[in-house]
């Protein structure tokens, strides 16, 4: 079973970036075979997904952070990133990497963004 965790949270002001981490363990399931997602949680809020990369690299966002975040994976590594750039206060909330292998899902634990003037 992958473990994941994240890395690369914190506070910003509006309009700075940031970028999020997600390590993947040793697996049965090899790291390039997962399609995998990051998704946040606003305090309030269900959690949403913002964006993911299949195993061929094809990248999806939703509308609210496209042209802004940046998805990609690096599988020698087992490395998924999300490059955040012109942050907003509404992008605050902690985001979670999801590695999801035929519906059998895993989640690390989140790392917390928060953007603040």
């Amino acid at each position: 079973q992958v473990q994941l965790v994240e890395s690369g949270g914190g506070l910003v002001h509006p309009g700075e970036s940031l970028r999020l981490s997600c390590a993947a363990s040793e697996s049965r399931v090899t790291f390039s075979s997962y399609l995998m997602r990051w998704y946040r949680q606003a305090p309030g809020k269900e959690r949403e997904l913002v964006a993911q990369i299949t195993k061929f690299g094809v990248t999806e966002y939703i509308n609210s952070v496209k042209l802004r975040f940046t998805i990609s994976r690096d599988n020698a590594r087992k490395m998924l990133y999300l490059q955040m750039n012109s942050l907003k206060p509404e992008d605050t909330a902690m985001y979670y990497c999801n590695a999801d292998y035929f519906g059998d899902q895993h989640w690390g634990q989140g790392t917390q963004v928060t953007v603040s003037s």
